[in-house]
């Protein structure tokens, strides 16, 4: 049963993509920035200005953008729709009646792809409100506007890095971010397969959980990021966003993490950045073992070292030579090093080898 703390809505319109090369042309230059609109348009579209003003006034006409001042200083906007705002108690709460009752409806016309997407990711996302959170409610807001969908998910409970840092005997709640990014992260691995946040993430074109003064966050075609934030956010807030037009495919999200063979998920891409917390140089053996925490659940590890200028010699020692000698099946791939940092790691591989008898090392 959906048990209700007061509701807000917003007046339901049909909010459309309107179709064509001009249109798509404005609506990209007025989500990036609204000033001076006509002008940008002309200039990349090839056009008259006379033609890019009746572009934008025909999409204020049907509703779609919204223009604030005159002249040159007016300012373009694109008219943003509530779609559900709800506040729900967590007691007795089913995600899939959410979905199928609430959210479902109210995010209206959808494409079959998206609507799966939307559907996995919500059901997710309020299932660990329920069963991790330890709060008593959660506010439940959509919104869009002619480009993308936006949904939120925000429970009053203890607070996902603080909760991962306590089950996993972390030192500081931001080592939780590095351990959501791995995947393959629950704390109740009798009911759960923690890959909810994971999957979700990738699925969305943009991702985001706040939680206190940190906020992890995913982009498409982008490494994930730590966010500091200010002022705190209580509880656990996931902000998802994905584009009207995405032709992203839930299933292609699963597979680019599966074996083939025996359908489990067994690869992940670790942004080490995120290892560096409060600037730390990752030099140790200590910060590698942190770092390789779980790596063993997966045959395929692709250590992104984008942000990471250098690393040290007991570092990398411990993940090529040592870690890697210890879990034959589970494969590190590093990417993005730099200079210095490759040069670390082709030594500890070439001390693999020599002691291996493969090789000399170098």
């Amino acid at each position: 049963m959906l048990l209700t703390n007061g509701v807000l809505t917003g007046d339901k319109m049909a909010m459309e993509r309107p179709q064509g090369p001009l249109n798509d042309q404005a609506l990209a230059l007025v989500a990036l920035d609204g000033h001076q609109v006509a002008s940008r348009l002309a200039r990349q579209a090839g056009v008259s200005r006379q033609v890019a003003n009746g572009v934008l006034k025909r999409l204020e006409e049907q509703g779609i953008v919204r223009a604030e001042g005159q002249t040159r200083a007016r300012v373009h906007r694109l008219v943003v729709e509530t779609l559900l705002d709800r506040k729900l108690d967590l007691a007795g709460l089913q995600e899939d009646r959410v979905w199928h009752e609430l959210v479902s409806p109210a995010l209206g016309e959808l494409a079959p792809n998206q609507r799966h997407i939307w559907g996995y990711a919500v059901t997710e996302m309020i299932n660990n409100a329920i069963d991790h959170s330890g709060g008593h409610g959660l506010r439940l807001v959509a919104e869009g506007d002619a480009l993308e969908i936006r949904v939120e998910v925000h429970d009053d409970g203890e607070g996902i890095f603080v909760h991962i840092q306590k089950a996993l005997g972390l030192a500081q709640p931001e080592e939780s971010l590095l351990e959501l990014a791995k995947g393959k992260l629950t704390t109740a691995p009798e009911a759960h397969s923690g890959q909810g946040i994971f999957f979700t993430s990738r699925a969305m074109d943009r991702f985001e959980i706040a939680s206190g003064e940190l906020c992890f966050r995913h982009r498409e075609r982008a490494a994930d990021r730590l966010v500091r934030l200010d002022p705190p956010v209580p509880g656990t807030r996931v902000h998802m966003a994905l584009a009207r037009n995405s032709p992203r495919l839930l299933e292609k999200v699963f597979d680019d993490h599966t074996d083939p063979e025996d359908l489990t998920f067994d690869r992940t891409v670790v942004p080490l950045h995120l290892a560096q917390v409060g600037g730390q140089a990752l030099v140790s053996r200590s910060q590698a073992k942190r770092i390789a925490l779980r790596f063993e659940r997966f045959k395929h590890v692709e250590l992104d070292f984008e942000g990471v200028d250098e690393i040290g010699q007991g570092f990398a020692d411990e993940l090529f030579r040592v870690f890697a000698k210890n879990h034959p099946q589970t494969r590190l791939v590093p990417v993005n090093a730099g200079p210095l940092v490759d040069r670390m790691i082709r030594r500890a591989i070439a001390n693999a080898q020599q002691a291996a008898g493969d090789g000399p090392a170098t």
